[in-house]
């Protein structure tokens, strides 16, 4: 049924078309509105035999959702930024123990300094946890993945996160075609646990493993995530047999036919891509982009396949690695090793800040005359003077407080100087 709502409302009513037995809930900007929305349909019997557990924290909640798989439930839960830090011992704790649990990441910035808006780097910061972690570009696609996680994590017996842009999509109000409850009872069958506290047969669940047995532990944990790739293609393929409408996968493609630049992003920034791109080829600029939807597992044959005989890829990337190499590009240059192709890594969107058609089209210019640079990456949009001013400060005096103070300040004192109010 085709219906005009915010994605976190898409997402709630998903989720509860998946029948989960237990949800687990605590509140944290920008999912907030999705456990809130769950809450709402429990209490008015849209969504029955379910057991919606207000918890004291995101720790909890992780902890709850654990107990409820292990115990034979269908248990989902929601979070984003630090919520999902709270969560990272019992997050691993799921990943190792291969539990089907399914989650909502509403992606949000970490701190510090405090930002509520959105980027990549707190679903990235999992990325080793052992869950599998799909991106959605839409609120439509938002809401088709969780109930394709469902059905994955079941069936493979590992925990998934589906991740949506904090606000650029939970907060977005835009037509959504949500199915009915009968066809999403077809595509996704009554869960089976193939690990269930059984009195009648019993066993220990999350023993400790000791070094003569650890790596064994860790090489099937890899394995299976491996094993998600032909899962996650053939799911994909069967949900839109079902449903007449393609959803997630590993990744999509965009005017790649004849490219001499290729973009890689994740996300909803992949829409604004689309149409710069657009605008580019009019103009008779051969340049595409190729959108991931799995970013755990990786895949790497499939981009490789997808970019071979490209000369120049450029990834985008939604978070930093402090004094590294970003997260994507990694796996890219892992993708692409052998293959004659420039790759470049342009930084955008951190906190979530406005990414511009402008800004991009002038960095994919560059890249297509061959002068952005390989060795070092851009930062899109980087406010050169403000970080200037504060590398000078802090080399001019020892006590200059805390960096967020200080730039906020300079911020201030411009908008001030441009007669605008703060």
């Amino acid at each position: 049924m085709l219906k005009q709502i915010e994605g976190s409302q898409g997402v709630a009513q998903a989720v509860a078309l998946c029948r989960p037995d237990v949800v687990c809930a605590y509140p944290i900007s920008p999912q907030t509105h999705i456990v809130e929305a769950l809450g709402l349909l429990c209490r008015k019997g849209v969504l029955q035999d379910c057991e919606y557990i207000n918890v004291e924290s995101e720790f909890a909640a992780m902890s709850v959702a654990i107990g409820a798989s292990v115990a034979g439930g269908r248990a989902y839960t929601a979070t984003a930024s630090q919520g999902l830090l709270f969560m990272v011992e019992a997050i691993y704790n799921a990943g190792g123990l291969g539990l089907p649990i399914v989650m909502t990441v509403a992606n949000r910035a970490i701190g510090a300094p405090i930002n509520i808006w959105n980027d990549h780097s707190d679903s990235i910061s999992q990325r080793d946890s052992g869950w599998l972690q799909l991106f959605a570009e839409t609120n439509q696609e938002a809401c088709d993945l969780h109930i394709q996680a469902f059905r994955i994590a079941e069936e493979l017996s590992v925990p998934v996160m589906v991740c949506m842009d904090g606000f650029v999509l939970t907060h977005a109000f835009e037509e959504m075609d949500i199915p009915d409850q009968a066809a999403v009872d077809a595509f996704l069958p009554p869960y089976r646990p193939r690990q269930i506290l059984d009195p009648d047969h019993p066993y220990s669940i999350g023993a400790m493993v000791g070094p003569e047995a650890f790596t064994e532990v860790r090489w099937l944990q890899h394995r299976r995530m491996e094993d998600a790739i032909p899962v996650i293609e053939r799911v994909q393929k069967e949900f839109e047999q079902v449903f007449g409408r393609p959803a997630g996968g590993l990744l999509s493609t965009y005017r790649l036919e004849d490219a001499e630049v290729a973009v890689i992003a994740m996300g909803s920034l992949s829409g604004t891509i689309k149409d710069t791109i657009d605008e580019m080829r009019e103009d008779g600029r051969k340049i595409g982009v190729l959108v991931l939807k799995s970013f755990r597992p990786f895949p790497f044959e499939a981009l490789r396949k997808a970019l071979s005989g490209i000369p120049a890829v450029i990834v985008t990337e939604r978070t930093l690695s402090a004094g590294g190499a970003c997260p994507v590009s990694l796996e890219v240059m892992k993708a692409l090793k052998g293959l004659p192709v420039r790759q470049h890594t342009v930084i955008a969107g951190l906190g979530g800040r406005s990414v511009s058609k402008a800004s991009l089209r002038a960095v994919y210019e560059k890249a297509l005359d061959g002068t952005l640079p390989e060795d070092e990456e851009t930062f899109l949009d980087l406010d050169k003077e403000l970080v200037t001013r504060q590398l000078e400060r802090e080399k001019a005096s020892r006590h200059v407080g805390p960096v967020a103070e200080a730039l906020n300040r300079h911020v201030n004192e411009r908008k001030l100087a441009r007669g605008e109010e703060i």
